[in-house]
């Protein structure tokens, strides 16, 4: 949350956001999800979806000067109800796509403020009897839980169609449950990227990193130069938990993070314990931290972001660590993306660099012609570009125009999520049961904060990790 995006993982952060659920039991490669290493230079020419010739079914958008691409349905009179957790420019932002819908179909869309985590949300919607029509759920999960518990509605013809056409089976497989299609990812996000101010670098004299050798290389370059190199969103512990997935999955490999992701192998397992003395590499380094470790665990992520890119070339941090939607953020400074904020992706810590994603699916909780058709929207380049002109925004839909796109270094992050197909991983904690992946205070979440204030105690919290785990997965929550 996603996160100014949601509280997801703060306020504003969305996507990515205090936005775990569920447990979530699937295989490997139902895990998987594409995300983007943005230093790869890709040749990739984007592709634009093909316009219809014709309205059919008496649909209202066909080929047209507007570049429509999706036929929907009359829904004149109809009004829909779509809860999300998302807040400021995103909310907003969605809320023009939301308005395109409108005028091409003829219901009415409202927007529903979700508090967070979101399945609490709807549990008590539903118990209500007032369910909204679609639901924005940030994790696979979540979508588990709603299948689980008889909320979600499978997707019908018209929007596994669209899926079909614009996302690769990897994204698909996500939003799959027992083989049925609930879920569309509307948004996505890269979390193994490295923001850095740029004006700090070329003062010190840093390089982009390639390893973590590299980056600890760059990091003391940076604090020689009198900036603190590191700013962390401490008090929002899904940033935490995005450090240590981006370090365990380099080091340890895709089959280890598969199995930790699933609790098949204990938190105690010597890989973690590897991971976790990595990390305290930075975070234990004295003054390698604005603010100190007390300082990062009252900083949320959106002030992580913007300290870095205001105070001029004396700024509180040189870099900052997190996804594409810190962009949103930086927006909020006078820093330029591209020119004053610079990104990395997150270095190698094993023989490959990381590559972590996350998203956002939209699900049907209240089965319609109405529903459906904005599900089937959601699924088309048409919404998705829309979005992308807006910025802060990333899709895996395959068929949006790198061009939508408002920056080269968006464009870039863009272009290369589409070429990476279905080889990388989603966010492990967002796989968690929400008790120990998503729920602020508890589990992985304060046990990582914990870590971040003394990361000497590899052991204990290690130890910690597995007695939580083991108590969350164990229940399902």
């Amino acid at each position: 949350m996603h996160r100014a995006l949601r509280t997801h993982k703060s306020p504003n952060h969305s996507t990515h956001r205090s936005r775990r659920a569920a447990h979530h039991r699937r295989s490997p490669r139902a895990a998987q999800a594409a995300a983007a290493a943005v230093a790869v230079a890709l040749a990739l020419t984007a592709c634009g979806g093909g316009s219809k010739d014709k309205k059919e079914n008496g649909g209202t958008s066909s080929a047209s000067a507007s570049g429509d691409t999706v036929t929907l349905p009359k829904l004149d009179g109809e009004s829909l109800e779509v809860a999300a957790v998302w807040t400021g420019e995103e909310q907003k932002n969605f809320k023009t796509v939301l308005a395109e819908f409108e005028k091409r179909t003829g219901a009415k869309v409202t927007f529903v403020a979700a508090q967070d985590p979101i399945i609490n949300f709807l549990g008590s919607k539903i118990a209500g009897g007032q369910p909204p029509d679609v639901a924005l759920l940030p994790q696979p999960g979540a979508i588990k839980q709603a299948v689980d518990k008889k909320w979600a509605k499978p997707l019908g013809a018209e929007a596994l169609a669209e899926l079909a056409k614009n996302y690769s089976q990897g994204w698909q497989d996500i939003g799959k449950v027992g083989g049925k299609q609930y879920g569309v990812y509307y948004k996505a996000a890269n979390k193994s990227l490295i923001w850095y101010n740029a004006k700090v670098f070329e003062n010190a004299g840093a390089k982009e990193p390639q390893t973590w050798q590299d980056l600890l290389t760059t990091a003391q370059t940076v604090y020689d130069s009198g900036v603190t190199p590191f700013s962390v969103g401490g008090a929002d512990g899904w940033t935490l938990t995005d450090w240590f997935e981006n370090v365990y999955l380099s080091q340890a490999g895709p089959e280890k993070y598969d199995q930790l992701s699933q609790h098949k192998i204990k938190w105690t397992d010597p890989s973690v314990k590897q991971a976790l003395t990595t990390l305290a590499g930075i975070w234990g380094k004295k003054n390698y931290i604005a603010g100190g470790a007390n300082g990062a665990l009252q900083t949320e992520f959106p002030a992580s972001v913007t300290q870095t890119f205001t105070g001029g070339d004396q700024p509180k941090a040189g870099m900052v660590f997190e996804g594409d939607f810190a962009q949103v953020n930086i927006g909020e400074t006078k820093a330029k993306v591209g020119t004053d904020a610079k990104v990395f992706p997150f270095p190698a810590v094993g023989s490959a660099a990381p590559v972590v994603s996350g998203g956002d699916a939209a699900v049907i909780l209240k089965d319609s012609k109405a529903a459906q058709a904005l599900a089937t929207f959601l699924a088309s380049p048409d919404a998705a570009t829309i979005q992308a002109k807006l910025g802060g925004y990333l899709s895996p839909n395959k068929n949006v125009p790198n061009s939508a796109y408002p920056n080269a270094v968006q464009q870039k992050i863009a272009k290369s999520l589409i070429a990476s197909g279905d080889d990388f991983r989603f966010d492990m904690s967002d796989q968690a049961p929400q008790a120990f992946g998503g729920t602020p205070g508890k589990g992985e979440w304060k046990d990582l904060q914990d870590f971040l204030k003394n990361p000497t105690d590899v052991a204990g919290t290690q130890a910690t990790l597995e007695k939580d785990a083991a108590a969350a997965y164990g229940s399902g929550s």
